[in-house]
């Protein structure tokens, strides 16, 4: 773990160490072109400014991701809420949303379990394989509320639906989260699926309920039962892990799921179709208009004021 602790440090102080030369480096270019009075290295500096500070405003958001997991993996669950069909279309929008995030930061994506319904999806999980996953989407956890005319009403009319996302870290074995055998009910059921020659006819999928919380994981991504009940267990130590943080810091109700009300009270982030396009962040106030790029996964203005946000919260409290 003390490797670890090290080689972590040293890969956030390097590209500091390397910002700095190459400022250095700038200012004895500009000294030589006053010297010479030689304007024709001016676009160079310009260029190589608006570069140092692209890799300075990267390396900031990375320091405002120091907690004990940020840098690890993480499980993505999307539920969807109030709203029948149209909260099931609106929770795989949603889920595609994230994995279009992911696709576009060169993160791995893993489907963990998927309930399907009519429209889309009741819910999902997946795992977000890359650094600093955890880091960049733990502020994506809370109520997401979609407004638009809905596709699936014949009178046309504007419906407000809600989907809830929630996101926890991926655990390597530093860190402990204890979970007794006597506390765990396993129970297996054959995985979903479209039929026809790859229809699963074994009982290969496996959810677990953790009975002293009552958190329910479940895996039904691999053919193996071992395979799902290893991905199930990571699920639930990851589950676990923010649960107990939480219930140090007397915010339980953020992680117990079956107390949380998804609607109008818990949102965070509203997505505006109709009668105009806009995306606000309920916490920070960012808005964005172009609300297809953000469905098309370009949400980092909004995860990275968060970790701003967060951060001077941190620092007041």
């Amino acid at each position: 773990k003390t490797m670890s602790e090290i080689k972590a440090l040293k890969a956030r102080y390097e590209p500091w160490k390397e910002i700095l030369r190459e400022i250095e480096d700038v200012e004895v270019l500009q000294e030589l072109a006053e010297a010479e009075n030689d304007e024709s290295h001016v676009v160079e500096i310009e260029e190589l400014l608006r570069d140092l500070q692209k890799r300075f405003n990267t390396q900031n958001v990375y320091e405002l991701m120091s907690g004990e997991v940020d840098r690890n993996a993480c499980f993505l669950t999307v539920h969807s809420g109030a709203g029948g069909t149209e909260a099931c279309d609106w929770a795989q929008m949603l889920y595609r949303m994230y994995l279009r995030w992911a696709e576009r930061r060169g993160f791995s994506t893993e489907e963990v379990d998927t309930l399907e319904a009519e429209g889309g999806i009741k819910s999902a999980t997946v795992k977000i394989e890359g650094e600093y996953a955890y880091g960049y989407l733990k502020g994506e956890s809370g109520v997401h509320r979609l407004v638009r005319i809905s596709p699936f009403d014949a009178n046309a009319r504007r419906h407000t639906s809600f989907a809830s996302v929630y996101v926890f870290p991926v655990l390597d074995d530093s860190v402990e989260v204890e979970i007794r055998s006597e506390d765990l009910r396993v129970d297996t059921y054959r995985s979903g699926g479209a039929g026809g020659q790859h229809v699963n006819k074994t009982d290969s999928a496996v959810r677990l309920t953790h009975i002293p919380t009552g958190i329910v994981v479940a895996c039904q991504n691999e053919r193996s039962q071992i395979k799902n009940k290893a991905t199930a267990m990571s699920l639930l130590k990851a589950r676990l892990y923010e649960y107990y943080k939480a219930e140090k810091e007397k915010d339980n109700e953020r992680f117990a799921q079956e107390k949380k009300d998804i609607s109008w009270g818990n949102q965070i982030r509203s997505y505006v179709f109709q009668p105009y396009t806009l995306v606000k962040d309920a916490r920070t106030k960012v808005e964005v208009g172009n609300i297809q790029a953000v469905m098309d996964g370009d949400i980092d203005p909004f995860i990275e004021e968060y970790l701003r946000f967060a951060w001077n919260s941190e620092r007041r409290d």
